[in-house]
């Protein structure tokens, strides 16, 4: 079995059709044709069946893939790991990050560490809680930036660097937004502006509320944070966010109040598989965790 093998294997899978592949590849149909054939007969199952012009893994060929993918990844990381000892200040480090640390604390991190490790670049990946989670797992990414930081998943280990506090955004001319602060109660029968379901960010905004005595009444729903703030600065309804997505500007119309009962945080920090980092990847985290403890030092 050669690893060339194994790579036509996966980009025909990938495109369904052996000419779409081979051009991708920049080989000849017939080479493709070819080794895939020779992987069958190797291993002395069909992988793939033919649907018209068009061809499908058959259940062993899906099965089979599954395995390859991840044994491809292992040899990319492998190689990248010796590119790196090589030149650590020359790696590249596979980022994920979460839209609620998109506009602060992302350009923090990454505008500092570029001043003093200019050639080491980024690939930076937005992604949701749990698909955040999964990409680590999977060595999609190298290590995300999350909020919670989770505790009881198998493959990865985190470390908190902040924890921060909800505020209610509020309509500008709401009776609620002269007030210094509130309790979170006083919003029960307020329409609320949530992330879907399934996003972090709402289920600390619903626990919360039940903490407080109520299920908040979910009149719109957006997927990013300008379109929460957009819909609360419509007047569609109030919100609750963490401290750090205030940080650069509180939108138009709208009025940021802190929740002094009950108290609504979250701990932020970083999470990394739980294997030896490449050493790029190593120098950044080492970095992140010095900035970090060196921001709470000054707070």
């Amino acid at each position: 079995m050669e690893l060339r093998q194994l790579v036509y294997f996966t980009e025909v899978a990938k495109r369904e059709h052996v000419s779409e592949a081979a051009e991708a590849l920049h080989v000849a149909q017939s080479a493709v044709s070819r080794q895939i054939a020779n992987l069958e007969d190797e291993l002395g199952v069909k992988l793939f069946e033919r649907e018209g012009r068009n061809v499908k893994l058959t259940p062993i060929g899906r099965h089979f893939l599954q395995h390859i993918e991840l044994a491809l990844k292992a040899i990319d990381y492998a190689k990248q790991q010796i590119e790196e000892y090589l030149d650590p200040e020359r790696g590249t480090i596979k980022i994920g990050f979460p839209t609620s640390l998109a506009s602060y604390t992302m350009p923090m991190v990454i505008s500092t560490f570029k001043q003093q490790h200019p050639h080491i670049s980024f690939h930076l990946r937005q992604g949701s809680y749990k698909f955040l989670i999964e990409a680590v797992k999977k060595r999609e990414i190298d290590l995300a930036f999350l909020g919670p930081v989770p505790t009881e998943e198998k493959g990865i280990r985190g470390d908190i660097l902040f924890t921060e506090s909800f505020a209610a955004l509020i309509p500008k001319d709401h009776p609620l937004s002269q007030k210094r602060s509130i309790a979170l109660s006083e919003l029960r029968h307020e329409p609320f502006v949530m992330f879907p379901e399934g996003f972090i960010l709402r289920k600390i905004v619903e626990d919360a509320c039940k903490q407080a005595g109520f299920s908040p009444i979910i009149s719109s729903e957006g997927e990013d944070l300008d379109a929460i703030k957009g819909l609360v600065s419509a007047s569609i309804g109030v919100t609750l966010l963490p401290e750090s997505t205030f940080y650069e500007t509180t939108p138009r119309y709208t009025v940021k109040v802190p929740i002094e009962l009950p108290l609504v945080r979250r701990n932020v920090g970083i999470i990394l598989p739980n294997h030896d980092l490449a050493p790029s990847v190593n120098v950044f985290y080492q970095f992140v965790k010095q900035f970090f403890a060196m921001l709470d030092r000054y707070q």
